[in-house]
């Protein structure tokens, strides 16, 4: 028999501007079949397009294949409508595909909104059974698992109160732990991490994680990419309804990241009036380059490197500084760094005039991978002057490893070559 759970060949998907989908009830179906078989059994009784209907026409999805196995955690990414939540919604069975086929092997159970199937004036525990039968769970298995959903909702104290006082918090905790408690084969789940406090997020990749070590399989959709990292074994970047990649999941989102991240070495604003800033200041430029001058954003991880920063004072100017923050592609704060520190510029003011500050960044600090900037000019605890977010992309490459000459790729954000001794301490 074969590992594979979900295959998915050429699936397009096609909606008409300003209009909304229909969903034809049973009856709907047995009228258009006696009517027309032929038609309702070919192109789901569809008729042809006008040009005036072609000119409304968007592919959520177009020609998207790929195979899952039993087992996998596979995380699905992309930008806002590149056709993911489309996706997750034809291998639910909620809306049908123009073109292509998918075939499931297995039973599904999926999160593609929060709280779908709940009913506001229930309580907790009666949309726990509603939502539970909806997901096709029998009575008998869910009076075994109601305890365990409840603890793992944490809504023991309102569970006999109408879910329409529920915060969206204890909704989404409620409608998950619903759903991944259901015996499936396989879970759908769209942005789930969207909405709750940390603690719930790690709580949700960790039952996640879970699910996929029993050998169930979990299609992950999410912005988060710490998040698909983490969960994912493997990656699908989606883009614009076409697949872009598939791999692992690592290379997928590494390469999703550096597209976001191409912004080059350089920003420049020739006209001060539209440069960033106020009346105080202006920001003129910002670049990284090597030591030598040559602008580049691509740094190898053995080399040190500048990032400069090129304003105009316009009026005395306070005790003031200029903050680089570099975060990795995904948002994370890697590290804060400001131009004032331990220097005679942290207590002087600035006059009018044209500066430059440059910060020295040195060599075997950053891991491989994809970073942005975000420049900031502030007075301390009075007033923010100017920020400018993600305003270049920074890539770093290994081309050794860590103290050594292999380009062995090692985990973690930073990647520091720390001084180490090494002494024989006993004769063997």
């Amino acid at each position: 028999m074969s590992d594979i759970v979900i295959r998915a060949e050429g699936l397009s998907k096609l909606y008409h501007i300003g209009e909304r989908e229909s969903y034809p009830t049973l009856r709907d179906t047995f009228m258009k079949f006696f009517r027309n078989p032929l038609a309702a059994l070919g192109n789901n009784g569809e008729q042809p397009l006008s040009s005036r209907d072609r000119e409304n026409e968007v592919w959520a999805l177009k020609g998207v294949s790929f195979e899952v196995e039993q087992g996998e955690a596979v995380g699905i990414i992309g930008r806002n409508g590149a056709g993911k939540t489309t996706l997750l919604k034809i291998l639910s069975r909620i809306t049908n595909p123009t073109e292509g086929y998918a075939e499931i092997y297995g039973r599904v159970s999926s999160l593609l909104e929060v709280g779908t199937g709940f009913h506001p004036e229930l309580t907790g525990r009666e949309n726990i059974y509603l939502n539970g039968a909806i997901l096709g769970m029998k009575r008998k298995e869910v009076n075994r698992k109601f305890d365990e959903i409840v603890a793992f909702a944490e809504v023991e104290k309102f569970i006999d109160t109408p879910v329409k006082h529920y915060s969206s918090g204890m909704y989404v905790r409620l409608a998950f732990a619903v759903a991944a408690h259901v015996e499936t084969e396989i879970l759908l789940v769209d942005e789930l991490l969207a909405v709750g406090d940390v603690g719930f997020q790690k709580k949700c990749l960790g039952k996640m994680g879970a699910v996929a070590n029993q050998g169930r399989t979990v299609l992950f959709v999410s912005h988060s990419m710490a998040a698909v990292n983490r969960l994912c074994r493997r990656g699908i970047w989606l883009h614009e309804g076409t697949t872009q990649m598939i791999g692992n999941a690592d290379s997928v989102v590494t390469a999703y990241l550096a597209t976001n991240t191409g912004k080059g070495a350089e920003r420049v604003w020739e006209n001060r009036e539209q440069a960033p800033g106020n009346d105080k200041i202006r920001l003129r430029a910002v670049r990284i380059c090597t030591e030598e001058g040559c602008l580049t954003n691509t740094i190898a991880s053995e080399s040190d490197f500048l990032i400069e920063v090129v304003y105009d004072v316009l009026v005395n100017l306070p005790p003031m500084r200029i903050v680089v923050k570099v975060a990795t592609a995904d948002g994370t704060t890697v590290f804060l760094t400001r131009d004032n520190y331990r220097n005679a510029w942290e207590t002087n003011p600035r006059q009018p005039g044209r500066y430059i500050s440059r910060c020295h960044v040195p060599k075997d600090l950053l891991n491989e991978g994809s970073y942005t900037l975000t420049v900031s000019a502030e007075v301390p605890f009075v007033a923010v002057l100017f920020q400018q977010d993600d305003i270049l992309g920074l890539i770093i490459e290994r081309t050794g490893g860590v103290g050594g000459e292999y380009a062995e790729s090692w985990p973690g954000v930073i990647c520091p070559s720390l001084p180490w001794d090494v002494s024989k301490i006993d004769e063997s």
